[in-house]
């Protein structure tokens, strides 16, 4: 679930495109439906693989940093290389690049659904991420390249729709299959969705291609995934091994000079991935900063909720997936309205009151001990997260496309898109850190308050890494083990309070960012044509 809800700035893609020439409305139908199946099976994944964890980590033994790297391997590469598969698709063919990574992403969906342990499941996630870096701008690419700009708005209506639709529907099929049968089928189902939809795309969607002249920035692509590895890896990993650990601290400075040299090349590059020009306007600077701080709060924040759901409230894989229902469904109800509030009071209000709003709901989030019905414990958290995001979501998008001239739009949009994958990519392994550290320091103090036998103590220890997935031993009196499932359960909750409160935090960040840097009232073409 730390990709709950699309990405901001996905519409504004398709709505700064150059002008296309319409095709015939048969295969408009076609490519439209294309474009739906290869966003939602990307997008997906990434909700169904959340409720999954939790019983990867049973099956296969797996710490709760593998479980972070099951995520990160896919998001590091997805948000690394999601520029460059835009530019690829330009230069090579968009169906083509499209239906690359519709095969490379089946393909590697079937090799996490045959891997036995960890570390094979982590390299073809990996994989996943490539494919999805080619299939997700791909798929924003067919529609701007085959719809003119009078028809994007109902395209992009029905995209909306159907993709809130599958967003809605993921997560709870992914829970149902996981309860039922198996996590394998959680990667299993996008095997017949990738056949159909190369189907499509071979036999239905037209090709087509961008300017001919675009650099791919492989230099650049190659510094800044160098970079975002080297420091997601000291986050992930400093918990267990220590940051005296030699392995730790040169990835950290091998991620920290990766991103340096990643910003020279960029001001150096003829044709950068990210130009850096962009940020010279005060209102995509201030958009962007707000972004990396929002969507670090609701990725980071939200990998971590199914893990308590499932391990420590006792929700099955199904009912977690449902949770966050009332969320998309607030924020698919209030599309429309959020995209008004733009024209009546400008971009920098709603971006002001909409992530305070949501650092409210975060906090809430914090609230919650062990037990206690959802409706009263999560309900109101997910409610009002939802209406913060829903707020802020549309003013986003429009400040994003309006602060730079009609030439750039595209590009801008692109990067914010990029920088909304990046900000969770980089907060689940902060957070992942944060919650590990208080932890192990409230689990050592609670066992010593239920004076738990020295051998049963170093058993439980043994299994730290687990977090609220630590197996109790048998062969203890069952008031005992009773009495340390609760020290591993609050311990846990301990620390899911601590980065719900960072989240809080983050947003609160975010919304003063706004404030501080963005200004103006802009234009509302955008927002209206959103809202067709």
């Amino acid at each position: 679930m730390s990709q709950i809800g699309m990405p901001p700035c996905d519409s504004g893609v398709i709505l700064s495109a150059a002008t296309a020439q319409s095709c015939a409305a048969r295969s408009q139908r076609w490519i439209l439906l294309a474009a739906i199946l290869g966003t939602s099976m990307a997008f997906i994944d990434g909700t169904v693989v959340n409720v999954a964890l939790p019983a990867i980590e049973r099956e296969m033994g797996a710490s709760t940093a593998d479980a972070q790297w099951v995520m990160e391997s896919y998001a590091l590469f997805l948000a690394s290389l999601l520029l460059v598969g835009g530019v690829l698709g330009d230069r090579f063919g968009r169906r083509r690049i499209f239906m690359i990574g519709t095969a490379l992403f089946t393909l590697a969906s079937v090799a996490c659904a045959c891997s036995t342990t960890v570390i094979p499941l982590i390299i073809a996630r990996a994989a996943q991420g490539v494919g999805a870096a080619l299939l997700v701008p791909g798929s924003l690419a067919l529609i701007s390249a085959n719809f003119a700009a009078t028809q994007r708005g109902a395209a992009i209506g029905t995209w909306s729709a159907c993709s809130g639709i599958t967003a809605a529907i993921g997560p709870v099929i992914g829970g149902f299959l996981v309860d039922h049968y198996s996590w394998i089928w959680a990667f299993l189902v996008n095997a017949p969705v990738g056949l159909v939809l190369l189907w499509i795309c071979a036999r239905k969607v037209p090709e087509s291609r961008g300017q001919v002249g675009r650099r791919i920035d492989v230099r650049g692509a190659s510094l800044v995934t160098l970079g975002l590895a080297g420091v997601v890896y000291a986050l992930i990993e400093a918990p267990s091994r220590g940051w005296s650990a030699g392995e730790v601290w040169m990835a950290a400075a091998m991620g920290m000079l990766g991103l340096l040299l990643f910003v020279r090349e960029e001001a150096r590059s003829a044709g950068p991935m990210l130009p850096l020009t962009l940020f010279h306007e005060r209102n995509f600077a201030g958009a962007n900063v707000l972004t990396l701080l929002l969507y670090a709060a609701l990725g980071g924040s939200l990998f971590f909720l199914p893990l308590n759901l499932i391990q420590v409230q006792g929700y099955g894989a199904t009912e977690a997936g449902a949770a966050l229902l009332p969320f998309i469904a607030i924020m698919f109800a209030l599309s429309r309205w959020a995209g008004g509030l733009v024209d009546r009071f400008g971009s920098r209000p709603p971006l002001i009151v909409g992530p305070l709003i949501a650092a409210v709901g975060f906090a809430l989030f914090a609230w919650p001990s062990v037990g206690g019905s959802y409706w009263t414990a999560f309900f109101p958290a997910i409610c009002i997260l939802g209406l913060g995001m829903s707020i802020t979501v549309a003013p986003l998008t429009t400040t994003v496309m309006n602060a730079v001239g009609e030439e750039r739009a595209g590009t801008a949009s692109g990067v914010n898109n990029a920088v909304s994958r990046t900000g969770p990519l980089l907060a689940i392994a902060l957070f992942g850190m944060l919650l590990t550290l208080s932890f192990n320091q409230s689990l050592s103090l609670r066992l010593a308050d239920v004076h738990a036998p020295p051998a049963l103590v170093a058993s439980l220890l043994a299994q730290r890494e687990k977090l609220a997935g630590i197996v109790v031993p048998s062969g203890y009196p069952a008031e005992l083990r009773a009495a340390v499932r609760q020290a591993i359960e609050l311990s846990f909750v301990d620390g899911f309070r601590r980065v719900m409160w960072l989240s809080a935090m983050l947003a609160l960040l975010s919304g003063v960012s706004a404030a501080i840097l963005i200004r103006g009232k802009p234009a509302s073409h955008a927002v209206n044509e959103l809202e067709r």
